[in-house]
């Protein structure tokens, strides 16, 4: 079975993460909502409290196919401030492994350089984050390489659906989505 790490920090977007969780679960994938915070508990931006699987410095990172980063304010900028997050990002990276970030957390890739001559998109206004890349604000989701990037709470059902078709198939994506009418 294949498996994702979803990381959540204080601040996150709820729809991006939570989303993001369900359908990749409904294709059969598991998940490993991760966080990065001293305590399982995170709150999101609107003040929702979720409960994550594991903390950070609990995790091997070789069970894991994919990791995923949800938006939001202030998360993504606790995320960004993660330095264990950012070598878990860039081991990944190297292994060629996928990475997916939606809303404002593409800029967490920027930052790294990560996007340097791949298209990218990301949530309207943070897109001079995105160093190097090549910003497209026409499209939802975009795959360049290993790496998914999306653009905000909108666009979650299409960025989970996509991340499922990339580790079980188009056939099983294609049956979420007639499933959940998207």
């Amino acid at each position: 079975m294949k498996k994702v790490a979803l990381y959540l920090a204080t601040g996150f977007e709820e729809i991006e993460a939570l989303a993001t969780v369900d359908i990749l679960r409904r294709g059969d994938i598991e998940v490993d909502v991760v966080s990065i915070e001293e305590t399982l508990e995170v709150v999101g931006s609107h003040k929702i409290k979720v409960f994550a699987d594991k903390l950070i410095k609990d995790i091997n990172l070789e069970d894991y196919q994919m990791i995923v980063l949800p938006g939001g304010m202030p998360g993504t900028l606790n995320l960004n401030d993660s330095e264990i997050l950012k070598t878990q990002i860039l081991e990944f990276y190297k292994n060629k492994k996928y990475i997916g970030a939606i809303c404002a957390a593409p800029m967490i890739l920027g930052k790294m350089k990560l996007l340097v001559g791949k298209e990218a998109t990301c949530y309207p206004g943070v897109e001079d984050n995105l160093e190097g890349a090549i910003y497209r604000s026409d499209l939802d989701v975009i795959v360049a390489e290993n790496i998914i990037t999306s653009r905000g709470a909108g666009t979650a059902m299409k960025f989970g659906l996509k991340l499922v078709e990339l580790l079980e198939g188009k056939e099983v994506s294609d049956k979420l989505t007639k499933s959940l009418l998207v």
